[in-house]
């Protein structure tokens, strides 16, 4: 399993949990709590994957020469400071 799956599993599992709680505490219904708990977090881990690649591909951009000048992205290292 890739570190990206396990961790949109991960984060699908604690969405879940946090989801069933919260529509719980509000409705005090189990069964609503389940419906809202078990849809709401099937989106949000599908969109939250969306997410990630939209801003990994965004900083790949970022990160491309732009008329012969090189942008500095998130990734890019910087430079030492020079003590003077």
């Amino acid at each position: 399993m890739s570190r990206t799956l396990l961790k949109t599993t991960t984060y699908g599992l604690m969405h879940l949990t946090v989801a069933v709680i919260v529509a719980f505490a509000l409705t005090r219904d189990w069964r609503v709590a389940l419906a809202v708990g078990i849809v709401e977090p099937i989106v949000q881990t599908f969109a939250f994957a969306i997410h990630e690649k939209l801003w990994a591909r965004a900083g790949e951009v970022r990160a491309a020469p732009i008329c012969g000048h090189q942008h500095v992205s998130a990734r890019a290292p910087a430079a030492p400071l020079r003590e003077g």
